[in-house]
């Protein structure tokens, strides 16, 4: 392999095959790392402002300090990352179903590996984030049935575009109700989506949250010199 491209690691999954690469873009002078299911994108370093804004704007809405969080799917890390930036953030859980994913990270082959594996705050879970939602124990093993301020979600591609259809009925009113009892109240989901604004969807919310908004996140895309958007829903529980 040439310097300009690099396959760091490929796995046989259950759910197809996953890749990390590593390439060189002539064009931005920077690498560019890039998750891959068999020949789908997943992710890409290039564009990463979405996940960022899935920390920032749903711990937004939270008042005080001393938060727990959950995150639901790790890939690069760029929401982990973001949500312990936030020093109000008392401890973050990181739930990855992938163990190959969750070991990208403990080998230290991604850029943001070592601030996540080196924060004491954080910790990986191996597990079905959508199981584990609508599971009475919920996402902490040492802990069951413990409840956090905040659950940050970026696993499915949307909400009508799942990665496997055993993940649909999460985002039904039951399924969501599930997940609520997860939080304290007042706690806050927000959900990262590669869709824009669903307002089925925001009103589905609407039927298990107090409040639910969709926020368009706009982000420079290189490639053909445009913009692009994804959509962030932040939906918050009443506070009694």
């Amino acid at each position: 392999m040439g310097a300009r491209f690099e396959e760091i690691d490929w796995q046989e999954t259950p759910i197809g095959a996953i890749s990390l690469r590593r390439r060189r873009d002539p064009l931005l002078g920077v690498d560019v790392y890039e998750v891959k299911l068999d020949d789908e994108y997943l992710m890409s370093s290039l564009f990463t402002v979405a996940e960022e804004e899935l920390a920032r704007l749903g711990l937004a809405e939270l008042p005080g300090s001393g938060f727990d969080v959950v995150v639901g799917g790790l890939g690069l890390g760029c929401t982990a990352r973001a949500a312990l930036d936030d020093p109000r953030v008392r401890s973050s859980i990181v739930v990855e179903g992938l163990p190959e994913v969750v070991d990208w990270h403990r080998r230290g082959l991604l850029p943001l590996s070592g601030s996540l594996t080196g924060d004491p705050r954080n910790r990986f879970v191996r597990g079905d984030f959508f199981a584990m939602a609508a599971s009475a124990p919920g996402f902490d093993p040492e802990v069951p049935g413990r409840r956090f301020h905040a659950i940050l979600l970026d696993i499915d591609h949307s909400p009508r575009h799942v990665l496997d259809s055993g993940h649909a009925d999460f985002y039904t009113p039951a399924g969501l109700r599930r997940l609520a009892a997860h939080l304290h109240p007042g706690g806050v989901f927000a959900l990262w989506s590669d869709d824009p604004p669903d307002a089925d969807f925001t009103a589905t919310l609407d039927e298990v949250f107090e409040t639910a908004q969709a926020h368009v996140v706009p982000f420079d895309n290189p490639y053909g010199g445009g913009r692009s958007a994804n959509t962030i829903y932040v939906s918050r529980l009443p506070a009694q």
